[in-house]
């Protein structure tokens, strides 16, 4: 599958800036979803993410990486932020999960990794779902493939690097094992073995995430004018 780009094809401009146009509308009424996870900070951006990951298969759904009854809370309220992440991936079926992405009484995942099959993020169009995951300590998800609507959102929010690979990871993979993901170099390393999988170039959507999203990165880059200080 090819990986998302900022560059759409025409047929899809009209979308994107629906898209777009909603997000100016829902930023105005508060502020940005990263701030609360210390984005935007002038730190250089990562080059790679070392620990355990997590692993689940294909067609895990916005309903089970945060379901609907957890949407009242406000990602911009720090404690509310810090909540939200507590409940990151909570719908997933306990029988085919028995081991939990956040553990019990736990605010934080000790898996800031998580490895997926096709279809990542599919469902509704929450942009909590990744909001909710980098709460809760994740970094990057490295799957076959993502919901458009998903990886859009990582990269709107600054959240998740949400890097793609055509390997099959989540077969030689399992959870708790440790891994080292350098998006700078596009490859996944497995620590134990030194074995490694080639992942897909993120693109321009590498430097959206690295300035903590698409307003930041707007910021940065002189498109919209910073916040007036008094």
């Amino acid at each position: 599958m090819t990986s998302y780009s900022l560059h759409t094809s025409a047929a899809l401009q009209p979308r994107q800036h629906a898209f777009c146009q909603s997000r100016r509308r829902s930023v105005s009424r508060r502020t940005s979803l990263r701030i609360q996870s210390g984005s935007g900070s002038g730190a250089p951006p990562p080059k790679s993410f070392k620990g355990k990951c997590y692993v689940v298969k294909h067609n895990i759904d916005t309903d089970q990486i945060i379901p609907a009854e957890y949407l009242t809370l406000v990602p911009s309220k720090k404690d509310e932020y810090e909540k939200l992440g507590s409940y990151a991936m909570i719908g997933l079926p306990l029988e085919l999960y028995p081991t939990r992405f956040i553990g019990e009484g736990e605010m934080k995942t000790e898996y800031p990794v998580v490895i997926a099959g096709d279809n990542f993020g599919c469902g509704s169009s929450r942009e909590h779902a990744p909001v909710c995951m980098g709460a809760a300590g994740a970094k990057v998800v490295v799957a076959n493939s993502y919901a458009r609507i998903f990886f859009r959102n990582c990269v709107a929010t600054g959240e998740l690097y949400p890097c793609e690979t055509d390997e099959q990871l989540y077969d030689g993979l399992s959870t708790g094992d440790e891994v080292e993901v350098d998006i700078e170099k596009d490859i996944l390393t497995q620590v134990s073995t030194g074995k490694t999988y080639p992942l897909k170039p993120l693109g321009e959507a590498k430097p959206v995430v690295d300035a903590g999203g698409i307003f930041n990165y707007a910021r940065a880059q002189g498109m919209i004018k910073q916040a007036a200080t008094a």
